[in-house]
């Protein structure tokens, strides 16, 4: 039995980066504190194990010191300039997984010659968000006429996506790393994240959020596409103070864009209770009560006080909403719209064609067999 010199601060570090208690580590790695105390030193195969239960690059741990980890975004999640310090493993392994996917789309539609799409980076913190909005909803089609017709604002949000993936953006939501569902991405870390590209424009929607955050973080994202900033978000309808102007000014577009000023003024009744309102103006727009709340704040019919009190109630009832709606969903449906159709039907054809490795595809699309593989080509109309 052959064993290896790792630093006891290593096996330290990669076990709180991963957020993973020693206690529950333990159970599987028995010597693991006489390890981490340079009592005992493990195998070339344990080493090899617990990287993988921390969810670190085995080569991590034979470094001299723990490397120093940054999010390879610009990080929007920030009050008055100051940063996260630790990006979780999740965080970052999630975003390196979209830019793998960026970079070969990115590859693709550059073989097939299609052009750049101009929307990306049209835009400055100087345009009027008024004026953005208008640009977005005419290049999507994202009308409220159409948003009137969808039964709910989840139906609503599914179309928003699918106006987004026809207009040529990757459009990823998840709520877990890949396909791994234990390894469940925390909402409070971060909501999503768009990386700008004139020909492979992506954004990530955390999908462990809920849907009414989702929503708003989808129409966020979308701005940032606009003024052509990449950048990690952790944004929420409600105006706050300290942030960055570019994330103020991607709120306001996305507040615009699914509820517009004027619209809403046309709506509004003085006579009218605060939740009355609140459900009607939800199902007029098809947005959640959240997104209608700063509305009514942005158009004084809420005035501060009023806003912050039922803003937390709002909270607290969607919160408990998404945790008994829960349950599952179509296997593969679950898939596309963790990778998008758009990436996953560029793929999928790639591959069938031979001009990409299937290991490739299944690392890319989180999936393991050539049925599923099939299936999947079936799902997007590849395969009969």
């Amino acid at each position: 039995m052959i064993r290896v010199s790792v630093k006891p601060e290593l096996l330290q570090w990669a076990r709180e980066r991963s957020g993973i208690t020693r206690e529950n580590l333990t159970t599987k790695f028995k010597k693991l504190s006489e390890w981490e105390h340079g009592e005992t030193q493990p195998t070339l195969k344990q080493v090899e194990a617990f990287a993988h239960a921390v969810h670190v690059p085995v080569g991590y741990l034979f470094l001299a010191d723990p490397p120093e980890e940054r999010v390879p975004i610009p990080d929007f999640r920030t009050l008055s300039g100051d940063g996260v310090a630790h990006p979780s493993p999740d965080l970052l392994d999630t975003i390196y997984a979209c830019q793998e996917r960026q970079g070969w789309y990115r590859d693709f539609v550059r073989v097939g010659q299609e052009p750049e799409l101009t929307f990306v980076g049209s835009a400055t913190i100087e345009t009027s968000t008024e004026t953005v909005a208008a640009r977005i909803s005419e290049t999507l089609g994202f009308r409220l006429e159409a948003r009137r017709q969808c039964p709910t604002w989840t139906d609503a949000l599914r179309l928003f996506i699918s106006q987004a993936d026809a207009a040529g953006v990757l459009v990823m939501v998840s709520g877990v790393v890949m396909s791994n569902n234990r390894r469940r991405l925390d909402p409070a870390e971060f909501r999503g994240f768009a990386l700008c590209d004139p020909l492979a424009p992506l954004i990530f929607v955390n999908g462990a959020d809920t849907k009414a955050a989702q929503m708003f973080t989808l129409a966020h994202e979308i701005a940032h596409l606009w003024l052509g900033a990449s950048a990690l978000s952790n944004s929420e309808a409600t105006p706050s103070p300290g942030l960055r102007r570019e994330e103020i000014w991607c709120n306001a577009v996305a507040a615009e864009l699914l509820v517009p000023l004027a619209a809403l003024r046309v709506e509004l009744r003085d006579d009218e209770s605060l939740q009355d309102a609140l459900a009607r103006l939800a199902r007029a727009f098809k947005v959640s009560t959240l997104v209608v709340l700063r509305r009514l704040l942005d158009a004084q019919w809420l005035d501060r006080d009023r806003f912050d009190a039922a803003w937390g109630r709002e909270l607290e009832r969607l919160s408990t909403f998404e945790r008994r709606a829960g349950g599952g969903g179509d296997f593969y449906n679950t898939t596309l719209s963790r990778v998008s159709r758009r990436f996953a039907c560029a793929l999928v054809a790639s591959t069938l064609e031979g001009h990409t490795l299937y290991r490739d595809a299944f690392r890319m699309l989180g999936v393991s067999k050539v049925e599923t593989f099939k299936n999947l080509g079936r799902e997007v109309g590849l395969i009969r």
